[in-house]
Protein backbone atom coordinates (compact mmCIF):
# COMPACT_ATOMS: atom_id res chain seq x y z
CA UNK A 1 0.00 0.00 0.00
CA UNK A 2 3.13 2.14 1.01
CA UNK A 3 4.44 1.80 -2.41
CA UNK A 4 0.82 2.33 -4.35
CA UNK A 5 0.62 5.88 -2.15
CA UNK A 6 3.98 6.97 -3.20
CA UNK A 7 3.61 6.06 -6.74
CA UNK A 8 0.50 7.85 -6.50
CA UNK A 9 2.38 11.12 -5.31
CA UNK A 10 4.61 11.22 -7.68
CA UNK A 11 2.22 11.15 -10.29
CA UNK A 12 0.50 13.91 -9.13
CA UNK A 13 3.52 16.20 -8.55
CA UNK A 14 5.00 15.58 -11.57
CA UNK A 15 1.51 16.05 -13.55
CA UNK A 16 1.53 19.15 -11.26
CA UNK A 17 4.57 20.71 -12.15
CA UNK A 18 4.57 19.76 -15.87
CA UNK A 19 0.60 20.70 -16.02
CA UNK A 20 0.43 23.96 -14.31
CA UNK A 21 3.73 25.67 -16.43
CA UNK A 22 5.75 25.89 -13.29
CA UNK A 23 8.33 23.93 -15.94
CA UNK A 24 7.57 24.53 -19.10
CA UNK A 25 10.82 22.24 -20.58
CA UNK A 26 9.04 19.39 -19.01
CA UNK A 27 5.41 18.24 -20.83
CA UNK A 28 3.42 15.57 -19.71
CA UNK A 29 -0.03 15.05 -21.74
CA UNK A 30 -1.99 13.41 -19.41
CA UNK A 31 -2.02 11.73 -15.51
CA UNK A 32 -1.90 8.33 -17.28
CA UNK A 33 1.26 9.10 -18.70
CA UNK A 34 2.28 10.88 -15.38
CA UNK A 35 1.62 7.77 -13.45
CA UNK A 36 3.58 5.72 -15.84
CA UNK A 37 6.38 7.87 -15.44
CA UNK A 38 6.51 7.78 -11.55
CA UNK A 39 5.75 3.51 -11.90
CA UNK A 40 9.63 3.86 -14.67
CA UNK A 41 11.13 6.25 -12.36
CA UNK A 42 10.30 3.95 -9.31
CA UNK A 43 11.71 0.83 -11.41
CA UNK A 44 14.77 2.08 -12.70
CA UNK A 45 15.61 3.56 -9.33
CA UNK A 46 15.74 0.08 -7.99
CA UNK A 47 17.55 -1.63 -11.56
CA UNK A 48 19.64 1.32 -12.79
CA UNK A 49 20.56 3.99 -10.00
CA UNK A 50 22.56 1.59 -7.63
CA UNK A 51 25.00 0.72 -10.28
CA UNK A 52 25.16 4.41 -11.62
CA UNK A 53 26.43 5.50 -7.82
CA UNK A 54 28.66 3.03 -7.11
CA UNK A 55 30.28 3.91 -10.66
CA UNK A 56 30.50 7.65 -9.77
CA UNK A 57 31.16 6.95 -5.86
CA UNK A 58 34.91 8.69 -6.33
CA UNK A 59 33.45 11.84 -8.59
CA UNK A 60 30.06 12.00 -5.65
CA UNK A 61 32.44 11.57 -2.76
CA UNK A 62 34.78 14.31 -4.39
CA UNK A 63 31.44 16.95 -4.79
CA UNK A 64 30.13 16.33 -1.14
CA UNK A 65 27.22 13.88 -2.78
CA UNK A 66 26.22 16.99 -5.29
CA UNK A 67 26.88 14.61 -7.88
CA UNK A 68 23.63 12.37 -7.41
CA UNK A 69 21.68 14.88 -8.18
CA UNK A 70 23.09 14.74 -11.67
CA UNK A 71 22.43 11.03 -11.30
CA UNK A 72 18.68 11.42 -10.65
CA UNK A 73 18.38 14.23 -13.96
CA UNK A 74 20.46 11.13 -15.82
CA UNK A 75 17.51 8.73 -14.41
CA UNK A 76 15.26 11.71 -15.78
CA UNK A 77 16.29 11.62 -19.05
CA UNK A 78 16.63 7.53 -19.20
CA UNK A 79 12.77 7.65 -18.55
CA UNK A 80 12.08 9.65 -20.86
CA UNK A 81 13.80 7.76 -23.37
CA UNK A 82 11.35 4.50 -22.33
CA UNK A 83 8.25 6.61 -22.46
CA UNK A 84 6.69 7.84 -25.62
CA UNK A 85 4.65 10.42 -24.50
CA UNK A 86 6.61 12.78 -21.87
CA UNK A 87 9.18 14.92 -23.25
CA UNK A 88 11.78 16.55 -21.40
CA UNK A 89 13.70 19.64 -23.09
CA UNK A 90 17.67 19.17 -21.81
CA UNK A 91 19.42 18.07 -19.25
CA UNK A 92 19.26 21.13 -17.11
CA UNK A 93 14.82 20.99 -17.02
CA UNK A 94 15.71 17.32 -16.20
CA UNK A 95 18.08 18.34 -13.02
CA UNK A 96 15.43 20.95 -12.03
CA UNK A 97 12.45 18.65 -12.63
CA UNK A 98 14.52 16.07 -10.35
CA UNK A 99 14.96 18.27 -7.50
CA UNK A 100 11.47 19.61 -7.49
CA UNK A 101 9.96 16.13 -8.18
CA UNK A 102 12.00 15.14 -4.97
CA UNK A 103 11.12 18.18 -2.70
CA UNK A 104 7.50 18.19 -3.39
CA UNK A 105 6.92 14.38 -3.20
CA UNK A 106 8.98 13.76 0.28
CA UNK A 107 6.93 16.76 1.59
CA UNK A 108 3.53 15.48 0.43
CA UNK A 109 5.05 11.69 1.63
CA UNK A 110 5.39 13.30 4.83
CA UNK A 111 1.86 14.55 5.34
CA UNK A 112 0.14 11.29 4.40
CA UNK A 113 2.16 9.07 5.68
CA UNK A 114 1.16 6.96 8.44
CA UNK A 115 2.22 7.07 12.39
CA UNK A 116 4.20 3.86 13.43
CA UNK A 117 2.49 2.39 16.13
Amino acid sequence: MNFIIRLLITAAVAYGLSATGILSGIHIPGYKQALALALVLALLNVAIKPVLIILTLPITIVTLGLFLLVINAIIILLADKFLSGIKVDGFWWALIFSILLSAVSSFLYSLVKPANK
